[in-house]
């Protein structure tokens, strides 16, 4: 019988840690262990800080993403180019795309991509009010930045079919040989994406 090494408070946060995605139960144990040595520096405005967020926090009606505001900041930026919407999988890519600063323009939050297996159809993602902003006046490009997996690929397809007679340049990442990539570390997919997507030079 394995017994309690703190109060029921401290085992509260270290099980509400522990579910936190890359955060086992060592891990919870040892973040939870800093935050309470840290307690004014750290774990109090922490506090204040996910209090705040927990409250003012919503997601965009127009594209999907997290922000205090709807429609978002990246939606009301006037500079952006409106011509463009970037669909991605999940939240987290649209924010890797925006630190890169590589997108001009819109973007759109499918909410994962579609997988019969796990019962994901087109109804549980954001497809249909997708097709919607692609065929507002002024669209002309939508770039399907999927991850590089059969579930990505299929999605992708899905949408294509969705958009043909839109009247719009459907466009997807390129994939394959990464910068600094050496060919003889590379798998097969990544080699065979790689000779798949070459271009002239």
């Amino acid at each position: 019988m394995s017994r309690k090494a703190a109060g029921p408070e401290i085992e509260e946060l270290i099980a509400l840690l522990g579910r936190m995605p890359g955060l086992g139960p060592r891990s919870a144990r040892r973040a939870a262990l800093h935050l309470i040595k840290k307690r004014e520096q750290l774990m109090r405005p922490l506090a204040a800080a996910m209090a705040e967020a927990a409250e003012k926090i919503v997601a965009c009606a127009e594209c999907g993403n997290l922000d205090t505001i709807s429609p978002c900041t990246i939606c009301q930026d006037a500079r952006r180019d409106a011509s463009l919407i970037c669909v991605v999988e999940e939240i987290g890519d649209l924010w890797a795309l925006e630190r890169a600063g590589v997108i001009s323009g819109h973007y759109h939050v499918l909410g994962g991509t579609l997988s019969p297996l796990d019962g994901i159809g087109p109804d549980d993602l954001t497809i249909g009010k997708l097709v919607e902003r692609a065929r507002q006046p002024g669209v002309t490009e939508v770039l399907l930045a999927f991850n590089a997996t059969i579930e990505g690929q299929s999605t992708a397809h899905y949408i294509s079919a969705e958009l043909e007679n839109a009247g719009i340049t459907i466009s997807r990442l390129a994939h394959g040989v990464p910068v600094g990539g050496e060919l003889d570390y590379l798998d097969e997919g990544t080699l065979a994406a790689a000779i798949k997507s070459r271009r002239p030079l």
